[in-house]
C-alpha cells in the first residue's frame, strides 16, 4: 500500500482528483501531514468519515519503530529504526549553534564499500522510498515538537548513497522544502556523494538551491581507489569534469569532506595534492574527524594533528573548516548503531 508520504505537494493534488475529489482535498491533507503532524488518517477532522475511510483502504503512513535511542553528552541523539518490512535504518539528530539538524538515510545498506566507512559492511538492500525518508525527519520533529523546537538543516548524509536512489530523494526534498510541508529552507538542505558522476549532472540540471557536498576523502586516484571504490568506476578526472559543469550551472559554492584517517590521507603529500586539485574552484574543504569502526583498522587524528593539515591547506588559499566531532560517547560513526543490532540479531 502506497504512504501518503510518497507524495508530494503538487501529487497530492493530483491524487485527490483521481478519487473525484477537489484539488483542494489533496492540499488539506497535505497540511495535516506535515503542519498539525498527524499520526493517523482519522486524526484529519475535517474531512469527511467517507473521506478518510477511502483514504485508509488506499493509503497510509509510513511507520517507523522506534528500535534504539542513544543520546549523547553533547546532545547528538542517534535513532535506530525498524521499517514495515524489519529492515532497519539510522537517523541522527545533531545539535548546532545556528539550529537543529537532521542526518537522513537514504538506502538499507549502501553498496558503495568505502573502506572507512560502517555502513559499507553490510551491502545494499533496498533503496528507500521517499515516504519512508520522510518519515525519519517527521519522527524527530516530533520528538523536538514536545519541546516547542524545531528541525532546521536537513542532511542526506546517513547510510546508503543519495544519488544511487536520485528520484526518491529529489522528491523527498521538494516535500520537506515545501512551504506548506516542513518549510525547510532549501538552503539549509545538503545532499552528499561519493561521486555518481551521472547524476551530478542531473543534479546540476535541476538549478535548485539545496547544497551540494562531495565525499572526497583523497587527492589522487591512486589512494582514492584503495579507499573508495566508486573512483574506478568514476576517476577523479570525470569527477573534477562534473564538479565544474555543476559550478557553471549553479554558482553555488561546493563543500568536499575529507575524514582525516591517520598515516594514510594525512601527510603533506596530500595537501599539495588536494591544494592543486581544488585550486580555483568556489568550494571549501571540510576536514572531518574519523570514527573508529573496530572492523575496519583505520585510526583518526587528534586535534593537533587535524590543525597542521589544516594551517598547510589555508595556507595554500584552500578554504577549510574542522567539523566538531558530535556523539563521541555514543556509536557515533555512520551505521555503526545498525551494524551493531544486526549481529546481536544473528547471534
Amino acid at each position: 500500500m502506497k504512504s501518503l508520504y510518497d507524495f508530494n505537494y503538487d501529487e497530492m493534488g493530483e491524487m485527490a482528483l483521481a478519487h473525484g475529489w477537489k484539488k483542494f482535498r489533496g492540499h488539506q491533507i497535505f497540511q495535516w501531514l506535515y503542519r498539525k503532524r498527524v499520526a493517523s488518517i482519522d486524526e484529519m477532522s475535517d474531512l469527511s468519515l467517507e473521506t478518510r475511510r477511502v483514504l485508509s483502504e488506499n493509503y497510509e503512513l509510513t511507520d517507523l519503530e522506534l528500535r534504539d535511542k542513544q543520546v549523547s553528552s553533547d546532545g547528538t541523539t542517534k535513532y535506530l529504526f525498524a521499517l514495515k518490512d524489519g529492515s532497519l535504518i539510522e537517523s541522527v539528530l545533531m545539535q548546532f549553534d545556528y539550529g537543529k539538524s537532521i542526518c537522513v538515510t537514504s538506502q538499507v545498506g549502501c553498496n558503495m564499500a568505502c573502506a572507512f566507512c560502517a555502513s559499507g559492511l553490510t551491502k545494499k538492500k533496498r533503496d528507500l522510498t521517499s515516504g519512508e525518508m520522510v518519515s525519519q525527519v517527521l519522527y524527530v520533529q516530533r520528538d523536538l515538537d514536545a519541546q516547542k523546537e524545531r528541525l532546521s538543516h536537513i542532511v542526506v548524509m546517513g547510510t546508503g548513497e543519495p544519488f544511487d536512489n536520485y528520484d526518491h530523494v529529489m522528491n523527498f526534498l521538494r516535500t520537506v522544502n515545501h512551504d506548506r510541508g516542513l518549510g525547510i529552507g532549501a538552503r539549509h538542505i545538503t545532499i552528499s556523494t561519493c561521486g555518481v558522476v551521472p547524476r551530478i549532472y542531473d543534479f546540476s540540471k535541476e538549478h535548485t538551491q539545496y547544497n551540494l557536498a562531495i565525499s572526497l576523502h583523497a587527492p589522487s586516484n591512486e589512494l582514492r581507489n584503495q579507499l573508495m571504490p566508486i573512483n574506478k568506476a568514476y576517476p577523479l578526472e570525470e569527477l573534477m569534469q562534473a564538479i565544474r559543469y555543476y559550478t557553471s550551472e549553479n554558482n553555488r559554492r561546493l563543500t568536499f569532506e575529507y575524514i582525516l584517517l591517520k598515516g594514510v590521507n594525512d601527510g603533506m603529500k596530500q595537501v599539495n595534492e588536494l591544494a592543486k586539485l581544488l585550486k580555483g574552484l568556489n568550494a571549501y574543504v571540510n576536514l572531518i574527524p574519523y570514527n573508529a569502526v573496530d572492523e575496519n583498522g583505520f585510526l583518526g587524528v587528534k586535534y593537533e594533528e587535524a590543525m597542521v593539515f589544516y594551517d598547510a591547506l589555508m595556507k595554500r588559499g584552500i578554504r577549510c573548516t574542522i567539523r566538531k566531532e558530535h556523539g563521541a560517547d555514543i556509536d557515533a560513526a555512520c551505521g555503526q548503531l545498525r551494524v551493531k543490532h544486526l549481529r546481536k540479531e544473528d547471534a
